[in-house]
């Protein structure tokens, strides 16, 4: 059977750029474009030249796209003006991108209040809009704005203003649900109709995702018809975000319904980077990578009750529905009080700690940590902490500082309302020498931290391996509440060469937690780092 081909089109540079907090530089665009070209995405929409310096600027000087088509936004002319005075137009044109993508209002209602021109002038903006583009040798595509609504609303006059692109000379016409609210079987019904009058060779879809059926909207497109998606990395864009491209690929590809049917740009090689282009956008955004997230998310693959572990290492398709290496993602056996046998022995193995099956120590490390997490302790993000515990009770961690004891005060300026200062004091003692060392912070945990692990970098047995160690992040949980509450503190810290690692600390007083996680967190580092023991 043939296989029809499905375009896919990204707008994380432009829609993306619409969500609250996201400001991306020249070069964040720059990275993640090629990243888009190397993971095989036909169209990577560059953004809007002539709106922003930002975007003039990128389409000015244009990055080496491979194995990608860049394009150009921007809307239907003005009316009242041709297509060639048009300033907005001029800009596009001037981008010198093969295509150009313009949207235009198809929803009666929007027609009236937001252009405030009658439907007949609208159709003329989008019919000589069209015709500029053409003329010029562009590949056009049309973004059919509110189509959904406009349909429902008024369905000739909507089908007229994507007839009136699709006829003079459009590529593509795609169809925009932009509020979100549409659901799949609306948007199966609606394409179904739609490409009775426009081949669906030449229909796309765009579907936000205010229902959290973005994904499933596109899908539903594509099944009923359509044979072009746009949508954007981890489901970025304004709003509740746009349909997510991570999820869309690898589901176009490697389930059987669509990849006997379809075929995409993205191979399989190049699915492979599909994790690490995940997560390269958050990096540049500066935030957590979603845990959970269909594919890439570090959960994705995670396995935490023993019958399910047992299962899994006899066969991943138990409860695996794609085996993770090939989006780029691994598989993770997490350590609970749910765990068995088969969790532990595949963590060691991960560890590669070679240990048989039936040595007793296996045994008492599952007891461990099923005590520990009656305590509060929870191993299920803290793979530090959890290999620190197994390679102390197999022998193998040396005993690389030892701490006599430490203090820590909050003083509290009157004079000044909101000076709050934390001072530690901490005495270590290293190869049989007491170390008396003080730090300041903003908090007590920061004084705690920089007493301990600044003071530790200044020795000289410990300064080429500690100087690098950054804490990133510090969590608080309250694991029951009343006078005798217990505190479970998890630190993140990571080193120059971008290794990042959690550990974890309980106690009901937040200080020693947080101590506990703090020193975890030093002394994984110290033994990835082949560090000498401390002499007694």
């Amino acid at each position: 059977m043939n296989k029809e081909k499905i375009y896919l089109f990204d707008t994380t540079l432009r829609d993306g750029a619409q969500t609250q907090g996201v400001d991306f530089s020249i070069e964040d665009k720059y990275k993640i474009a090629k990243a888009l070209s190397k993971l095989g995405i036909d169209y990577i929409e560059g953004g809007w030249p002539g709106a922003n310096p930002l975007d003039t600027t990128f389409f000015s000087a244009q990055p080496d796209l491979t194995s990608s088509v860049l394009v150009a936004f921007g809307m239907t002319k003005k009316y009242g003006r041709s297509a060639d005075n048009d300033p907005g137009l001029s800009a596009i044109l001037n981008s010198n991108t093969k295509s150009v993508c313009i949207v235009g209002k198809t929803w009666d209602y929007h027609v009236d209040v937001a252009l405030q021109i009658s439907n007949q002038q609208n159709l003329e903006n989008i019919t000589e809009t069209t015709k500029h583009f053409v003329k010029n040798k562009k590949e056009f595509m049309f973004d059919a704005e509110h189509f959904f609504d406009g349909y429902k609303h008024n369905k000739e006059y909507a089908i007229s203003c994507i007839k009136a692109a699709y006829d003079n000379g459009a590529r593509w016409v795609v169809l925009c649900d932009t509020n979100g609210g549409t659901l799949p079987h609306e948007v199966s019904d609606i394409v179904s109709d739609i490409v009775k009058i426009i081949p669906g060779t030449n229909i796309g879809i765009h579907a936000h995702n205010d229902t959290e059926n973005a994904v499933a909207n596109s899908l539903a497109a594509v099944v009923a018809g359509a044979r072009h998606i746009q949508g954007t990395l981890n489901g970025l864009g304004e709003r509740c975000g746009n349909a997510n491209l991570v999820s869309i690929i690898p589901t176009l590809l490697l389930k059987e319904y669509f990849n006997s049917r379809y075929e995409i740009s993205v191979n399989n090689k190049q699915i492979s980077h599909l994790t690490d282009c995940s997560r390269l956008l958050d990096e540049i955004l500066n935030r957590k990578s979603n845990k959970r997230a269909a594919y890439v998310g570090s959960s994705a693959f995670a396995h935490k009750g023993g019958l399910h572990v047992s299962a899994v290492q006899k066969d991943p398709r138990t409860y695996e529905h794609i085996n993770p290496e090939l989006v780029g993602n691994t598989r993770s056996i997490v350590i609970s009080d749910q765990s068995g046998r088969a969790n532990i022995i595949s963590r060691l193995e991960k560890l590669n700690i070679t240990i048989d099956a039936k040595d007793p120590k296996i045994q008492k490390l599952l007891d461990e940590v099923k005590d520990r997490e009656f305590a509060g302790y929870s191993y299920d993000g803290a793979d530090a902490s959890f290999e620190l515990l197994t390679r102390r009770l197999l022998g193998e961690v040396p005993n690389y500082i030892q701490i006599k004891n430490y203090e820590v005060r909050v003083i509290k300026d009157d004079k000044v309302s909101d000076n709050i200062n934390s001072v530690a004091k901490v005495t270590l003692i290293v190869d049989g020498t007491e170390h008396v060392c003080e730090g300041q912070g903003n908090g007590p945990v920061n004084a705690l931290d920089q007493a301990i692990r600044s003071n530790l970098a200044n020795i000289g047995k410990y300064s080429e391996y500690l100087g690098d160690l950054r804490l990133i992040d510090y969590k608080v949980r309250i694991l029951n509440t009343g006078t005798n509450a217990v505190t479970r503190v998890s630190i993140e810290s990571t080193d120059q060469n971008k290794n990042s690692w959690f550990t974890i600390g309980v106690s009901p007083n937040i200080i020693e937690a947080s101590f506990k996680a703090l020193i975890d967190s030093i002394d994984y580092k110290l033994y990835k780092a082949k560090a000498p023991a401390n002499s007694q």
